[in-house]
């Protein structure tokens, strides 16, 4: 479990770690903003189509095979990325390394897919995730240390290390999850054909759009906190290392309660509950913002209490989405995966729509992402022929559940 959070830590790695250098690459660069953002972007959209090619090759091949190229190939953009001469290289390499670094993230979710489900799967996702979750807590603060001792580059360098880590767990410590027998054996139609089941599976669209859609709400705060916390709220970049770090480990605190919290109520009431805070809270920061123009506690009280409400959704939406599709891991996690930075990479430069000095896009990205979330669960889960038989399968698996 603790290898395969490294795995899936990768993008919380890569892209909260050099948060704090934004102003300086934009200055070392001579570049703008928008520009600087474009580095978040493609490396997203890097592991969005990562994903989708890497994901369903790996019912065909197995799950190691594809985990060690991609963990190679994306040590060696980690250190092309860190010696960068100009922006429009650094974009490119951002690219590859988020190309490359889907195979971590994706053949983890498939890794504990092929082992576990129900409520146990539910579980062990929470679990990863919260293991997973002290990237983001430790990220911006090696971040903020690294940079200010070796610059933007030295990130990349300590991202560089990261991947050298997961190229040697990956040969020595995880294990291949999918037998001869379960693999897909007819070729490329084949594995087209399981994407098309995939995608035919309503209940299965409407745990991963929820999923999806709540990452993308997160990646619309990552994307616009360097500028809301230094130019907006006046916080140093220290003070923004440990704010945002605050932040994550709110999200880690919530996986955590979540794992305790499952077997009695449930992976899909723990969907519910976290969406629906979400939009809860997304609205009272829009009100916030507009109402009172940006203050500085409110502010960081409401952004708080949002982020931290992911932390019933992720690892609850992921077992329910991966259940429906059981047969078909690796495209079903492909596919969630791939609308999950997808999502990322359209949130990211929506929230630099008003510039450098507004956090109202942000808070309207974070709203509408909530509430297309919501209305996924209702419109695809809903109905008494689906909570009843979610239940039973919780009971079936988990006979120690109150169910």
């Amino acid at each position: 479990m603790a290898m395969l959070a490294l795995l899936s830590a990768l993008g919380p790695f890569a892209i909260d770690m050099y948060l704090p250098a934004f102003p300086q690459m934009m200055q070392d660069l001579n570049t703008s903003a928008a520009t600087i953002q474009l580095t978040l972007t493609t490396f997203m959209l890097g592991m969005a189509v990562g994903q989708l090619v890497i994901g369903p090759l790996s019912d065909q091949f197995g799950r190691r095979k594809p985990l060690l190229i991609g963990a190679c190939a994306c040590l060696v953009a980690s250190v092309l990325c860190a010696v960068a001469p100009n922006v429009e290289f650094l974009i490119g390499m951002r690219f590859v390394q988020g190309f490359a670094g889907a195979a971590g993230v994706v053949l983890a979710r498939a890794i504990v897919s092929d082992s576990a489900r129900g409520v146990h799967a539910a579980k062990m996702f929470s679990i990863m995730m919260a293991v997973g979750g002290i990237a983001p807590v430790l990220s911006p603060l090696a971040g903020g240390g690294v940079i200010g001792f070796a610059g933007w580059r030295g990130a990349f360098w300590a991202l560089a290390v990261l991947n050298l880590l997961m190229v040697i767990g990956s040969i020595f410590i995880v294990k291949e999850s999918l037998p001869l027998e379960r693999r897909s054996k007819g070729g490329l139609k084949e594995l087209f054909s399981n994407t098309g089941r995939v995608l035919g599976n309503k209940r299965y669209l409407g745990f991963a759009f929820a999923f999806a859609f709540s990452m993308a709400a997160m990646f619309g705060y990552i994307s616009a906190s360097p500028f809301v916390y230094q130019n907006i709220l006046g916080l140093s970049a220290t003070a923004f290392s440990m704010v945002f770090a605050l932040n994550a480990l709110g999200l880690t605190v919530t996986s955590i309660v979540g794992v305790k919290l499952v077997g009695a109520l449930g992976p899909l009431r723990m969907t519910y509950i976290g969406v629906s805070a979400l939009v809860v809270f997304s609205a009272v920061l829009l009100a916030v913002v507009v109402v009172g123009s940006t203050p500085l506690i409110p502010t960081l009280v409401v952004i708080f209490l949002a982020i931290s409400s992911l932390g019933f959704v992720f690892g609850n939406a992921a077992a329910l989405a991966s259940d429906q599709v059981k047969e078909y891991a690796g495209s079903g996690s492909a596919i969630m995966g791939a609308l999950q930075f997808a999502l990322a990479a359209i949130a990211s430069p929506l929230v630099g729509l008003a510039g450098e000095g507004s956090a109202m896009p942000m808070a309207v990205v974070m709203l509408v992402a909530g509430v297309i979330a919501l209305l996924s669960l209702l419109a695809f889960t809903r109905g008494a022929a689906v909570l009843p038989d979610a239940e039973r399968v919780e009971r079936e698996l988990d006979p120690v559940s109150p169910h």
